[in-house]
């Protein structure tokens, strides 16, 4: 019998991880992405097979729609009327003139923009021409969550953990990808999809949107009056290991927010639509690739 291709097992196995977790979408949403590329055969030393290109950046994506959805709706909820935001009878552009925290309440607008950017890169990277082909269009988050900022902020706190560990994971990655791209074209004389330096490059990136991911969670801390708001030293990846495959991973970590029955179903779409209502545009860019 002929013995089967690694590639081909390393589809199979992250086919039933898939299954097995209930993210099928999000593997269909790759697969036409992923070739049948050697460095799917890697596996790292825990023996999980290494992540693609294509597989972090649609993780990636499915994390920026969460947080879009999640501080769209913090932002029209009734938790922006705690004194600490809006204030009572107050709106992220009409705060409560006496009883109020404007510049708490541009944290998360801010914060808001500056996900549908990181996600509107991510699309281009993965060739989707629009949000409406994005992997998932509904998260389901509990409705407390909404109702009171110690509720929010915990969720916050949460979400940016895990996203802040899903780039510095994802850094290492793609800087290890690079060097077994590197190995593999001198080695087969063949090009792949993405050279050393694409893959370097997407660290960068990626190292880019951990800082801002990073100032979320620093003031969300701030929000809350939970001093001192920057508490850690370094930060960590929150448990994770990968970012697509393995039990550890970023994307296990998301499937609460994917499943239905784990809470209110909120529409991707529906944040996407009033976002420009109650956001405040922010500047930078991604870094220009050397």
């Amino acid at each position: 019998m002929k013995d089967q291709d690694p590639s081909e097992k390393s589809q199979l196995a992250r086919r039933a991880f898939l299954k097995t977790t209930n993210i099928v979408g999000l593997s269909a949403a790759a697969a036409t992405l992923i070739g049948a590329n050697r460095l799917l055969a890697a596996k790292s030393p825990s023996g999980i097979p290494v992540d693609t290109p294509t597989q972090i950046f649609t993780a990636a994506l499915v994390a920026e729609d969460l947080a879009t959805t999640f501080y769209y709706n913090g932002l029209i909820g009734p938790v922006i009327q705690n004194p600490n935001l809006a204030g009572p009878g107050g709106t992220p552009d009409n705060p409560n003139p006496t009883d109020s925290n404007p510049g708490n309440v541009a944290y998360l607008q801010a914060a808001l923009y500056q996900e549908i950017q990181h996600a509107t890169l991510l699309r281009t990277l993965l060739g989707i021409t629009s949000p409406a082909g994005d992997p998932y269009q509904t998260f389901y988050i509990s409705s407390d969550t909404f109702g009171t900022l110690s509720a929010f902020i915990k969720v916050l706190e949460t979400l940016e953990n895990a996203f802040i560990g899903a780039y510095t994971i994802a850094a290492f990655e793609f800087a290890q990808l690079a060097a077994f791209t590197a190995v593999e074209q001198i080695t087969t004389k063949q090009m792949g999809m993405y050279t050393p330096d694409d893959l370097e490059y997407f660290a960068e990136v990626a190292a880019t949107i951990l800082g801002v991911e990073s100032e979320h969670r620093a003031l969300g801390r701030v929000i809350a009056n939970l001093n001192p708001a920057n508490n850690l030293n370094y930060e960590s990846t929150d448990g994770l290991t990968s970012v697509y495959n393995g039990p550890n991973s970023a994307v296990a970590a998301l499937t609460p927010f994917i499943t239905a029955g784990n809470g209110t179903a909120y529409s991707l779409a529906t944040a996407l639509a009033g976002a420009p209502s109650v956001y405040v545009v922010t500047s930078g860019s991604p870094p220009v690739q050397m």
